[in-house]
């Protein structure tokens, strides 16, 4: 993927998106082809690493150990200590799960966190997870793990075949934006079995703002020339159908001058039976 492509549509996009009052995201549509998601290995599930981050601040609870808990919120934005777990029930372990984006485990008490929060956090794609780097043992340190959950994202596929996730904001700088998503697009597509063979389209969009597909003015030419052929082996048919009409009118106007000159030759035949009677 070309990045000077990138930009133009990302351009495009943030040109053909109304202003808003907020700051909008701007996300990355991925269409996938040729995939049974059925199969472990054609469902797409990664933890990307970006160069730069996606324009807003990244939140991380710590499910800890009690010895642990003061240490943690020093780091991370919440901290909640395993002795506390019971006090969360369905509702609020809901509202946990949409306050942060990542959860950070100590590894000894997985567990409790499975049995306490997984029924809520489990669907929602974020129980703490070995392959981000979020289950550590209980004397790590988690500053270096918080600081690189900044620049992390999921790419994930669920129930359609297509991945979208957000790159960065419409105040963030083209270049980074740009380079988020070729990071992203690079990383999914070597993911794939069959690599480009399994990328339909690709989109750039705003939260409000109409989707750009990247490369689609290369893809033009190829699709237009289907539909002028589609349409001219249409008309085809249409002209030649007056033309057999009119033949077809015309053979009937030679005809009717041979019925009226047999006409009178049934007349007179009558007349000649009555002289012989």
């Amino acid at each position: 993927m070309d990045k000077d492509i990138v930009l133009k549509a990302l351009q495009e996009a943030k040109q053909n998106s109304p202003k808003r009052k907020f700051n909008q995201s701007v996300d990355l549509i991925i269409n996938l082809k040729g995939l049974d998601l059925k199969k472990p290995e054609h469902q797409v599930n990664l933890f990307v690493p970006l160069r730069y981050g996606r324009g807003k601040k990244i939140k991380v609870c710590a499910l800890v150990g009690p010895e642990a808990v003061s240490a943690a919120k020093k780091v991370c934005d919440d901290a909640i200590s395993s002795e506390d777990f019971g006090k969360y029930d369905k509702k609020k372990a809901k509202k946990l799960a949409k306050q942060f984006d990542f959860f950070i485990a100590h590894a000894p008490i997985m567990a409790k966190i499975a049995a306490a929060f997984g029924p809520i956090l489990g669907p929602r794609g974020k129980m703490p997870n070995p392959k981000a780097g979020c289950v550590v043992p209980p004397n790590a340190s988690l500053a270096p793990v918080c600081e690189r959950l900044q620049n992390l994202i999921r790419v994930v596929t669920k129930n359609d075949p297509l991945v979208q996730c957000m790159v960065g904001k419409d105040d963030s700088k083209e270049d980074e934006v740009a380079d988020n998503l070729m990071t992203i697009y690079n990383a999914v597509l070597h993911t794939l079995p069959n690599e480009e063979t399994n990328i339909k389209s690709v989109f750039v969009k705003l939260t409000m703002g109409k989707p750009v597909q990247i490369g689609s003015k290369e893809e033009a030419p190829e699709e237009k020339p289907k539909k002028i052929s589609k349409k001219s082996a249409k008309e085809k048919p249409k002209k030649a159908a007056p033309e057999e009409k009119i033949e077809e009118n015309k053979e009937p106007v030679e005809e009717k001058p041979a019925k009226k000159e047999a006409e009178p030759k049934e007349k007179e035949s009558p007349k000649k039976k009555g002289k012989k009677k």
